[in-house]
């Protein structure tokens, strides 16, 4: 369900990099994770030729800049300026997207409504940045859409759960998240969103027992 480990297999996809994947008891760490990942002990971990790389966007970086795959585009840009934009679009998602949807289902009653409300206005800014374009910073799939096409996984929880209507608000993004389910890197990676949801509400049920 980590939406941070789905950008590292959709970026591992898009240069075509064969891997072995290690799953993760978040409950009971392996001292593997514990070695490669000492200071967060967290997921995700690449570890590339023994060495360990950390945090799910620093990865997809170092992804890009590894491998360069016979087909494949870079996920970054070669321009300084429009490399700083990606990076901006994948850090506004990490603050605004994903602290948004985690402040919504931790509150309740009138904090929860304004979260809720938030979170439509920060989808609304990445709407006037998509604009025209079929992707987040131009025509190319790449890394600001890594960051954010897995945390699409919610909207399904969120528009059934805390009543909210996404699509309806954001007519753009759902557009472009039906745009990005046309890739093979990100439809082979994301779950069906009602499975996915179905997870979440049994890791729900788990905590609240």
């Amino acid at each position: 369900m980590s939406a941070y480990c789905m950008r590292v297999r959709i970026a591992l996809a898009e240069k075509g990099v064969q891997y072995e994947y290690k799953q993760e008891d978040l409950d009971h760490k392996s001292p593997l994770l514990l070695q490669m990942n000492p200071v967060h002990k967290k997921i995700p971990v690449l570890i590339h030729h023994g060495k360990p790389i950390c945090e799910s966007n620093i990865i997809v970086q170092y992804i890009d800049e590894t491998w360069h795959g016979v087909n494949s585009l870079p996920l970054l840009p070669s321009d300084p300026y429009l490399r700083a934009q990606a990076r901006f679009w994948a850090d506004f998602v990490d603050k605004k997207i994903y602290e948004g949807g985690r402040k919504i289902r931790a509150t309740t009653g009138e904090d929860q409504e304004v979260a809720k409300k938030e979170y439509i206005e920060s989808l609304k800014v990445l709407e006037v940045q998509l604009g025209e374009k079929p992707y987040l910073t131009g025509e190319s799939f790449g890394f600001a859409d890594i960051a954010l096409i897995p945390l699409s996984n919610w909207f399904y929880s969120l528009n059934k759960i805390w009543n909210m209507k996404i699509e309806e608000e954001c007519p753009k993004l759902a557009a472009w998240v039906k745009r990005c389910m046309e890739r093979e890197s990100v439809s082979n990676t994301l779950p069906d969103p009602h499975k996915f949801h179905d997870g979440f509400m049994e890791k729900l049920n788990k905590k609240s027992h």
